[in-house]
């Protein structure tokens, strides 16, 4: 970290992951006090804190650090009362004995290739503007509100995502009472559940995604048993109200459920079964368009009531007309605005206030699908909607649920500072979402076990969301490995290389040796799931290995009636390791801490403190500490020196900090069997280590 060129600037330091320089770790309550130091030499100036606080028109500000001992610099400094994003970095000049030092000031960033939350130095400041490139980075500290709470039950919990029509029929699945039901023209129903996807649709039509195979939600709930058996506790289902395709993302009526998936009786006898084992559940809701073959839009005539579309072609008026925007050409083409240009979802204009009433009225969406007993909403594209409009959303969820309800976002990215429309997203900061999608953690993770990226890099990317998040939504987040917008983990772990074409997708299965290599990284996934912070979900299928490469063939059935051996165990494997997560409340809300990130292999644990408390200071039963080490290499074994001992529990402030100062600095390859100081991790496997309840692995 030194400055090149002839001034002879010595090394300085500052790490956001550590309390020496910044205390405490992570997110901070609005009006909550941090104190940041830096180090720096002695022939530097006292350094200037360089700060700039907002969401969408940011303030700047300095000021001038105390010295505190030796080449410390520190500041206390009060975060803001409103909820926002707090970013910083540290003005620098050296001392000198012309009058000219001033232009010779330089800066302290944050560095996007230190993996210990260590910064950089450069000639120019941070840049933290939503509509900039920003970069250089800067210091990024999430200032939430001081409201935030997420429910107990959501934290940690295991969640299953299926696709309905895709998982299980029911045992009443009659293929000519389908067809005699669902008599449109432009769907297919497959005989045969075990048929592949289509991915041709009709001639008249080409593909539209309208192929369906008659998954059910009493065909779910049929299957209740076997989500017991994988210890679920959260269902997230992908759409199920009526619509024309087989995603459901193009609704055609909020109100009531898909007659193909059962209608409302068979949504009333999921809700019955999912309810009698406790598991929770909740909707998708895809509030940004609707169909254009709906009751709103109604552009091809299908409903009686009249339709927004053709109140414009057709004279009139549709309560539904102000939701959408139309304009017409000279010529009198009609052009409507919709999502990402496809004209068969309409974007809605969610600040239209019969939107907003018709979705979260006293008798809207919401309401009624909460009173029905879903237990929240998961939001489609959650950065295309105004966060006013979400914000109504979490209130109304929250109201009707005794708070107990949960919102959660589908944001690819950080959701801490995704920006869009201008500004940087209320999206973690207590007021919209109780959750977000994990992609990141997807990348770090299948990064880490496939090879593409060392440990090292993946801790970074961990330790970054959960220095950026509140530890509330943190414990929240969906962490996946596959989902319906995705390829199957098993895919792409397997090292099998996506040809890009459809029909050559569709023609591929992976061979024996990719299965195998992909099998055992998978158990690495799950695995790392298990025990890491946050909800680990499964895609419908993946505790089988199911295989695809993107839409449509994520989305193949599961196959009920073809279970291999090598499916049935790795079905085992997999209810082996969300027994132990059930097991130990430790896992759930426990603290927790990287070991080692070090090439192949990353060790962590999860620890209660020495009163038997989590890290929100509930006490729980069970082990204080669980240890978790994988070995994502092929071919090579290793034995880690580390303490064993249950003196280092991580139920302190410093390690559960986010310091990077590893317990263990090197590795050797040995065939050496555990010891009290030592863990075997064999090639491409993991061992878990339970205090006071045996080894596991």
């Amino acid at each position: 970290m030194i400055l090149s060129g002839d001034k002879g600037v010595s090394p300085i330091i500052h790490i956001s992951r550590n309390l020496q320089y910044r205390n405490p770790f992570g997110a901070a309550e609005c009006g909550s006090y941090v104190y940041l130091s830096v180090d720096v030499s002695a022939d530097l100036a006292p350094p200037t804190l360089c700060y700039s606080y907002g969401l969408s028109v940011l303030s700047y500000h300095e000021k001038t650090m105390k010295k505190e001992k030796e080449n410390r610099y520190s500041i206390k400094i009060r975060m803001p009362s409103e909820p926002c994003l707090f970013f910083y970095w540290f003005r620098l000049i050296p001392i000198a004995s012309n009058t000219d030092a001033g232009d010779e000031a330089f800066f302290y960033v944050r560095s996007s290739k230190d993996f210990t939350g260590a910064g950089r130095i450069s000639p120019i400041p941070a840049r933290v503007g939503a509509d900039e490139h920003r970069t250089p980075h800067a210091f990024q500290i999430t200032v939430y509100s001081k409201n935030l709470s997420t429910p107990d039950w959501m934290k940690g919990a295991l969640i299953y995502q299926i696709f309905p029509d895709r998982f299980s029929r029911d045992s009443s699945f009659s293929y000519e009472e389908t067809i005699r039901k669902n008599n449109r023209p432009e769907r297919i129903i497959h005989q045969n559940w075990d048929e592949d996807v289509d991915i041709d649709g009709k001639p008249e039509t080409g593909y539209i995604a309208c192929d369906f195979f008659g998954g059910s939600l009493s065909g779910i709930a049929e299957k209740a048993d076997y989500l017991e058996r994988l210890n679920v506790e959260l269902i997230y289902l992908n759409p199920i109200f009526s619509a024309k395709s087989n995603h459901r993302y193009d609704t055609g009526n909020y109100m009531e459920a898909d007659s193909l998936l059962g209608g409302e009786e068979g949504f009333s006898r999921f809700d019955e079964e999912m309810r009698a084992r406790k598991i929770r559940y909740i909707l998708d809701g895809v509030f940004s368009h609707t169909g254009a073959d709906s009751i709103y839009f109604n552009k091809y005539g299908r409903y009686p009531e009249k339709g927004a579309y053709q109140a414009l072609t057709e004279g009139g008026e549709s309560r539904y007309f102000s939701w959408y925007s139309f304009s017409k050409s000279k010529s009198g083409q009609i052009h409507y605005d919709s999502w990402w240009g496809f004209p068969e979802l309409p974007n809605v204009n969610e600040n239209d206030l019969t939107y907003r009433d018709y979705i979260l009225g006293e008798d809207g969406v919401i309401a009624h699908w909460l009173r029905k007993g879903a237990s929240g909403f998961r939001l489609d594209v959650s950065d295309e909607l105004p966060d006013s409009f979400i914000r109504e959303i979490h209130t109304c969820v929250r109201e009707h649920t005794g708070d107990e309800g949960v919102v959660m976002g589908e944001v690819w990215e950080d959701a801490s500072n995704k920006v869009s429309y201008g500004a940087y997203r209320d999206f973690v900061l207590g007021r919209t979402h109780d959750s977000v999608m994990g992609y990141p953690f997807r990348e770090a993770v299948l990064g880490y076990v496939s090879g593409k990226i060392s440990a090292e890099e993946t801790d970074h990317l961990l330790e970054t969301c959960r220095e950026n998040y509140p530890a509330s939504i943190y414990y929240c987040v969906m962490n996946l490995l596959s989902s319906h917008d995705v390829p199957r983990a098993i895919t792409a772990l397997s090292g099998a290389r996506d040809p890009g074409d459809r029909r050559k997708q569709r023609d591929i299965r992976l061979d024996d040796n990719q299965r195998e290599i992909g099998m055992k990284l998978m158990r690495l996934g799950f695995v790392f799931q298990i025990g890491y912070i946050g909800c680990p979900s499964v895609y419908y299928g993946d505790e089988i290995g199911m295989e695809g490469y993107r839409d449509p063939f994520n989305r193949r059935t599961y196959p009920w009636d073809k279970m291999s051996e090598e499916k049935h165990s790795m079905l085992e494997f997999f209810r082996e390791m969300s027994t132990l997560r059930k097991r130990y409340p430790v896992l759930r809300t426990g603290y927790y801490r990287t070991i080692l990130a070090n090439g192949d292999v990353f060790i962590f644990d999860r620890t209660l403190d020495e009163n038997g408390k989590d890290f929100f200071g509930i006490r729980q039963l069970g082990p204080r500490r669980i240890i978790f080490a994988l070995n994502r290499n092929r071919n090579q074994s290793h034995t880690v020196d580390i303490p064993i001992s249950d003196t280092d529990a991580a139920g302190d402030e410093k390690c559960d900090a986010g310091c990077k100062e590893p317990i263990v600095k090197y590795l050797e390859s040995s065939e050496k069997l555990f010891s009290d100081e030592k863990i075997f991790v064999p090639a491409m496997d993991f061992r878990v280590f339970v205090f006071d309840a045996g080894f596991i692995g």
